[in-house]
């Protein structure tokens, strides 16, 4: 139980959701471990919000995957937790990862997502999420995905892509072991649901997965997700 983990945050003029998160996570920091927070070229104040609450905070280009491999090649501990700005984890977060890791049988690992609305949909969105993904082994970035540094570095870090690279790190991952699939629960905001359609934020997902699936390139994809950041 020694090991310490890197918690590495990739934001885009996340102001709001840093200023409600990180406060949660100083618990974290108290027992060791760091918080790294990756910014991609913010215009609002997440950088203010952010300096006196993480151990390291680096300014690069915008994309997720690269903001998060960025954050792992300074990390400094043995274990890497991938954690989006919006998302809170649970207050033993580090206990469990670490069990799940020491226990030899997983080389990485997610938690269960819920979302912040308590509206019925959304639990039913977050099950069919977290059953999906313990069937298949692949895991999204909002169920905080965390992995040995080792073995993040053997598989190629995540594919430098605008979307989808999650679901390509898992693939990778997968030829190292089934991940921990623990069900104690992420809290991720319910946001970008809400503000561009329940519905529509549904379909729109699952199309985009299964085109990824067929063999679509993730740039084709994130114009259809990101329509609004040409």
């Amino acid at each position: 139980m020694s090991s310490k983990i890197s918690i590495i945050i990739p934001a885009l003029n996340e102001e709001v959701a840093l200023r409600q998160n990180l406060p949660k996570l100083q618990a974290y920091r108290d027992r060791g471990h760091e918080i790294i927070l990756v910014d991609g070229g913010s215009h609002d104040q997440s950088l203010a919000v952010a300096r006196p609450m993480v151990d390291r905070f680096i300014q690069t280009v915008k994309g997720r995957a690269h903001q998060m491999n960025e954050g792992a090649d300074v990390a400094k501990n043995d274990i890497l937790l991938f954690l989006h700005a919006d998302t809170g984890l649970p207050d033993t977060a580090d206990n469990l990862i670490m069990q799940a890791l020491d226990s030899g049988q997983h080389r990485w690992g997610r938690f269960n997502v819920s979302f912040s609305s308590n509206k019925l949909i959304f639990k039913v969105i977050s099950n069919a999420m977290n059953m999906r993904s313990a069937l298949s082994g692949i895991a999204t970035g909002d169920q905080a995905i965390f992995v040995n540094k080792t073995v993040f570095e053997d598989v190629g870090l995540f594919d430098r892509i605008p979307l989808m690279e999650d679901v390509a790190l898992s693939k990778k991952l997968l030829k190292h072991s089934r991940p921990c699939c623990l069900k104690e629960t992420v809290q991720t905001s319910s946001r970008r649901w809400e503000n561009k359609g329940i519905y529509k934020t549904i379909f729109l997902m699952w199309r985009l997965r299964l085109a990824y699936f067929f063999g679509v390139r993730p740039e084709k994809l994130a114009d259809q997700y990101y329509p609004d950041s040409k």
